[in-house]
């Protein structure tokens, strides 16, 4: 999408990097070629701020920055713009829809939130019935479009879970605000159910990765010794900051300031570095394997 159909659409140059995008590769293609739009992951974004290799705004030439792939923290968007001068565009797309459907827009930026449809596509929030559900309600997000793909190949099932009618299931949780904009919750089989409640793992990751002491953070769901599903936080804490006893103490009562007390982890782990694919998205089944045995 990014690196094919937008820049082809228009006439632009793509520049695109074949070794792994680090802070330091990407500071200096950043600095060498001077694009004029940067697409990156959430985890990129926040790892070029902890580098002492990221350029000043001075020394760039950018005027738009696009994230997707994961949800964007508001805490890493906020700290981009100041720091960058150019907000960062938070935006969802899927290979069934060939790319980005819901996006923030230039003028209109709402960290937390991953924007407003996109002109030409529909989206609605359905329930387990498939119903539509209330403003405000979470559920399961449907969207609608032109470049819906048909199917599958030689996947009859997948097809049949996927498409209906006019309709592609995109597999997250979302909601919709009092504004029209949608608010991430987590990809559908990702989410929690903990004392009957939905629990979103963007919203307490956000909680915590808006901590000084909190580099990257993670949250998935874990059975407690009765077997019910609570949260688990895996984190990597900032150069110099030690993950001990005392910094799960500070990140408690962090936690619990920012959440209700059924969102707020049981458990913390600390790591040097979150399992990641090679474009950067954190591979969470790695994380729930690890933590289920």
């Amino acid at each position: 999408g990014n690196a094919l159909t937008f820049p082809l659409a228009v006439g632009a140059t793509s520049v695109l990097m074949a070794e792994r995008p680090t802070p330091a590769s990407v500071s200096r293609v950043l600095r060498e070629r001077q694009p004029t739009i940067f697409y990156g992951v959430p985890t990129l974004y926040n790892a070029m701020l902890a580098s002492n290799e990221l350029p000043s705004r001075d020394e760039l030439a950018l005027r738009r920055c696009v994230s997707a792939g994961e949800p964007l923290p508001q805490e890493i968007g906020r700290r981009w713009a100041a720091r960058i001068g150019v907000d960062i565009l938070d935006g969802i797309g899927s290979t069934e829809m060939l790319h980005i459907f819901l996006s923030n827009w230039p003028d209109s930026v709402r960290y937390g939130t991953t924007g407003r449809p996109i002109p030409g596509y529909e989206l609605k929030i359905v329930d387990e019935e498939e119903k539509p559900v209330r403003r405000g309600e979470i559920g399961d997000l449907l969207v609608s479009g032109p470049s819906s793909a048909a199917c599958y190949w030689n996947n009859r099932e997948r097809c049949r879970a996927t498409f209906i009618g006019q309709w592609t299931r995109t597999g997250d949780k979302y909601f919709e605000d009092e504004d029209g904009y949608y608010v991430y919750c987590g990809r559908s089989d990702d989410m929690m159910k903990v004392s009957g409640m939905y629990v979103s793992p963007a919203e307490v990751e956000a909680a915590l990765v808006a901590h000084e002491n909190v580099l990257e953070a993670v949250v998935v769901g874990v059975p407690d010794q009765d077997g019910l599903l609570k949260p688990k936080a895996f984190v990597v804490p900032r150069h110099g900051v030690r993950g001990d006893e005392e910094l799960v103490r500070v990140l408690d009562a962090h936690a619990r300031e920012l959440l209700a007390p059924f969102k707020c982890p049981r458990w913390y782990a600390f790591l040097e570095d979150l399992p990641k694919t090679a474009t950067g998205k954190i591979q969470r089944f790695k994380l729930r394997e690890q933590s289920t045995g």
